[in-house]
């Protein structure tokens, strides 16, 4: 089940669980679409690997799973 990090780790922008612009790589390294697109060119500081639009858990679902609500800051 995925995390779904509250926040972009290169920029700390709020990424709350409904939020459309959220990125994430396979090991669920999280970014906004602005830091991807701009700094992180398409590409996960952390492994290297691409970003895709991270999914958005039904409202319903976050009762029983709720997203993470631990930050993490790794500036690029």
């Amino acid at each position: 089940m995925l995390k779904l990090k509250p926040n972009c780790e290169n920029c700390d922008r709020d990424l709350p669980p409904e939020c459309v612009d959220a990125r994430i790589c396979t090991f669920e390294c999280t970014f906004c679409v602005s830091c991807v697109e701009g700094e992180l060119n398409g590409q996960c500081p952390n492994c290297g690997g691409n970003f895709e639009r991270r999914p958005i858990r039904p409202a319903a679902a976050l009762v029983n799973y709720p997203a993470s609500t631990e930050r993490v800051l790794k500036k690029a």
